[in-house]
């Protein structure tokens, strides 16, 4: 039996081992761009979707099918991003007669579109925040001042069929409104050709914990300890952890309950997670539900024992689950997972493709290491990127602390700007240690920060000054000259260090 992996990367690569450990065939698909890539080389066979953008390769549902259908696989893991939480390719693939590895195009579709899936957790008594019905992009500006009216200020702009940060606007005054409110609408379109936002109270310094949960086809659906995600640049959440910090029992049990309603209300299968806020007072409201595989599962996976991509695997073959919530609530130590970019944190973290020219992975107990690239691998332009994962585990918050920040200090990238040099800080500041953040305290320090993340070692200071004097000497310049100089020569050396 073989599995086709509908994504590449990272998350390709962890599908990939998930079917080895059950015995299972890999069939990978790739663009232009990464036929010699990582996922590529470790499937059984891989086949050709098209040029290097993603709308004509990754995107294409007809050139997966057919990929499918020439590899002879019996089932299709979309992984996340792309078209995991597409209902159309979810139908597409029930058409061509493959299993999809995931829920069905009935439930991403109603839990797909924000305020829909509002309606059905009110419809169940979980509480959302308040908010509006959906409104047009070229609503009138009317329509958009009274919506807000009943919402209040400081309040959110959504896409309705938005995620990631993209669609959304923050706005703190009415006179803010109608600008982010078009802004939004037409990033909505272009992201995911559906225009159409909301408008959602803004709590004060929410955090953000969510629920993972796995639905068989017997109806049975079990959820597991929550992760907190409240540290986010621009909605984008860039660490992870599980459990979350000081979360009572009892409201860890009520949201665990809450999902599992949700989930039930749309006859829910397969691997999916709840996500809510948590308002300071400790009351917790529904915000979305993503119907996939989430990029942080292996902190779930660290505290619980469960390979959750395994769990998806042998639900889409028709397996009963035989996990116990009464375990899958209850954490076993902690765990941490930082999101390794090709960014450049000292240029407002602008994507870095280019040739990776070595990696250096952090190891020992409790230090697991999701990567898509390895030395001479590339990182294109096209895609997001994600590069790697790293998740440490302890027996205590204080101890996966420890362990993260001599990961981070051993984990070395070379040949492109990684966001390393960002954790290394974070992990040391004050409020992440006492776990006193929420979704706005990453923006809120990044936004007083003026130093460098990537500073230069004592030995190229050394270099850098022996080679200025040299230059001087050589130009005969003057005192101006040799500053002038040092300063390229400091920059030169900033540039070359490890990262």
């Amino acid at each position: 039996m073989k599995v086709l992996v509908a994504n590449r990367g990272e998350i390709a690569v962890r599908i990939i081992r998930a079917c080895r450990a059950l015995g299972l065939g890999v069939v990978a698909v790739y663009s232009d761009c990464d036929r010699g890539a990582l996922h590529v080389r470790l499937a059984d066979e891989a086949h050709r979707l098209g040029p290097a953008p993603s709308t004509e390769s990754y995107l294409r549902i007809d050139a997966i099918i057919d990929a499918a259908r020439r590899s002879g696989a019996s089932l299709v893991h979309p992984g996340y991003g792309f078209l995991a939480e597409n209902p159309a390719f979810a139908d597409a693939c029930r058409q061509a007669g493959l299993t999809f590895v995931g829920p069905s195009a009935d439930a991403i579709a109603r839990m797909g579109g924000k305020t829909a899936a509002r309606e059905i957790a009110l419809g169940v008594g979980v509480p959302v925040v308040p908010g509006t019905p959906p409104f047009e992009a070229d609503a009138p500006e009317a329509e958009i001042v009274a919506a807000a009216e009943t919402v209040g200020y400081p309040l959110l702009i959504k896409a309705v069929a938005g995620g990631g940060g993209k669609g959304m606007r923050t706005v703190e005054w009415p006179g803010q409104l109608v600008d982010a409110a078009r802004r939004a609408a037409s990033e909505a379109q272009s992201a995911f050709g559906d225009g159409r936002c909301y408008m959602e109270r803004r709590l004060v310094e929410p955090r953000h914990v969510e629920i993972q949960l796995i639905g068989d086809h017997g109806g049975r659906i079990v959820p597991f300890v929550e992760r907190e995600c409240s540290i986010q640049r621009r909605h984008q959440k860039v660490v992870e952890e599980s459990p979350a910090v000081a979360l009572p029992h009892e409201t860890r049990h009520a949201m665990a309950d809450a999902a599992v309603r949700i989930a039930r209300a749309v006859g829910y299968t397969n691997a999916g997670t709840i996500e809510f806020l948590v308002d300071r007072d400790g009351s917790f409201y529904f915000l979305e539900m993503n119907t996939r595989l989430q990029v942080e599962h292996p902190v779930t996976e660290a505290v619980t024992g469960v390979d959750l991509v395994q769990w998806q695997l042998r639900v889409a073959l028709g397996e009963q689950l035989t996990l116990d919530p009464a375990r899958t609530l209850e954490p076993r130590g902690h765990a941490i997972e930082c999101r390794v970019y090709a960014e450049d944190p000292d240029r407002g973290f602008l994507p870095s493709p280019g040739l990776v020219t070595s990696v250096t992975v952090p190891s020992g107990p409790g230090v697991r290491d999701d990567r898509g690239v390895t030395d001479g691998d590339d990182v294109p332009v096209y895609y997001d990127p994600l590069i790697a994962k790293l998740t440490v585990w302890g027996e205590t918050r204080g101890a996966a602390i420890a362990r993260l920040r001599q990961a981070l200090d051993e984990y070395r990238v070379t040949g492109v700007h990684t966001t390393l040099p960002f954790f290394r800080w974070l992990v040391r500041q004050p409020a992440f240690v006492a776990g006193a953040v929420s979704t706005t305290y990453l923006d809120g320090v990044l936004a007083g920060r003026r130093e460098p993340f990537v500073q230069p070692t004592e030995q190229q200071l050394r270099d850098a000054a022996i080679a200025a004097a040299v230059a001087a000497w050589r130009a005969r310049a003057d005192t101006r000259t040799t500053s002038s100089g040092t300063s390229r020569w400091l920059l030169a050396a900033r540039k070359e260090q490890l990262r």
